[in-house]
């Protein structure tokens, strides 16, 4: 079990992985996201980013 009640343990996997099954789940992930780091502190850190998934001259 994890730490914090707040936080997921490693191994955890949830039973519906598409949508958020609470609002409290929801609150959790909005919390997640605001922790993400930028591509550019990844760099910094001297990791790499995601790869780019759409590109411009990729649409219609």
């Amino acid at each position: 079990m994890s730490k914090n009640k707040h936080e997921l343990d490693k191994n955890y996997e949830p039973e519906n992985g598409s949508m958020a099954s609470d609002m409290e789940e929801m609150e959790q992930l909005g919390k997640q996201m605001d922790k993400l780091r930028t591509n550019e502190e990844l760099k910094e850190d001297k990791k790499q980013p995601d790869p780019v998934q759409y590109k411009e001259k990729d649409k219609g």
